[in-house]
């Protein structure tokens, strides 16, 4: 991509073609299908155990009886979303998106040295990050639950969590195996509007049916154009040796 910075347009289209190479596309798909086929096997195992408790926990009003059954299956159901989008991240932070990178890294930003660290560290930074990452959201999904009694509520918040998980999650993995930790503090914290919206951008993106199941893996790649495109343009800045050819 020469010397030209990735902006989050870009980012976006280059993400899209990107996952129209059949190498990718695969990376891209199986997560979030291991993800779903684990979480049905517990739910078929643990959902009528769960919704039995969360029933014999329900107020014992007497005009509640008749949406109890109701409100339980969709409790349930909010959380077991979170979870098969939490593991899909997982599978991807560990497996799937380092290959992907490998293949992008190598195609678009061949000017780049690798200064991240051993692939041990990276390896394992990624994962500490993601689980962290994704402790938080899961916590604060859970707490934030009955806020979704508030109209309009449950288009905001699963947004904004989602957004954040996002942002926090693929903008350490676009950077760990390329930049140094100051290069990533600095990107961070020079593009955090850009880096925002693009947690923003992607989240609402797992809003559109089918092609849902790619976009946690479009959401790393997106990440991966608009972080390693600013580590070109910062390393140009500062004089580093950048092969433009």
């Amino acid at each position: 991509m020469g010397d030209k910075p990735v902006g989050l347009l870009r980012a976006l289209g280059c993400a899209s073609r990107d996952l129209l190479r059949g190498d990718i596309l695969w990376q891209a798909l199986w997560p979030p299908l291991a993800a779903f086929v684990l979480w049905s096997l517990v739910a078929v195992w643990a959902w009528q155990p769960a919704s039995a408790w969360l029933l014999a926990n329900l107020p014992a009003w007497s005009w509640f009886d008749w949406l109890g059954a109701w409100l339980a299956h969709i409790v349930l159901l909010l959380l077991l979303a979170p979870l098969v989008f939490v593991t899909t991240l997982v599978l991807l932070a560990a497996f799937a998106l380092p290959r992907m990178m490998t293949i992008v890294a190598a195609r678009d930003y061949p000017q780049l040295s690798r200064q991240g660290g051993d692939g041990a560290g990276v390896f394992w930074g990624s994962i500490g990050n993601t689980v962290a990452a994704s402790a938080i959201y899961l916590f604060g999904w859970v707490v934030s639950l009955p806020l979704l009694l508030i109209p309009g509520m449950l288009l905001v918040l699963p947004l904004a969590w989602t957004a954040w998980l996002n942002q926090r999650t693929f903008r350490y993995d676009a950077l760990a195996d390329h930049a140094t930790a100051d290069e990533r503090r600095r990107i961070v914290t020079d593009q955090r509007s850009e880096i925002t919206l693009a947690g923003l951008v992607t989240a609402a993106a797992l809003h559109l049916p089918v092609l849902n199941l790619v976009v946690p893996a479009w959401t790393g790649l997106v990440f991966v154009h608009l972080c390693l495109g600013r580590l070109v343009v910062l390393r140009q800045e500062e004089g580093v040796w950048v092969n433009l050819n």
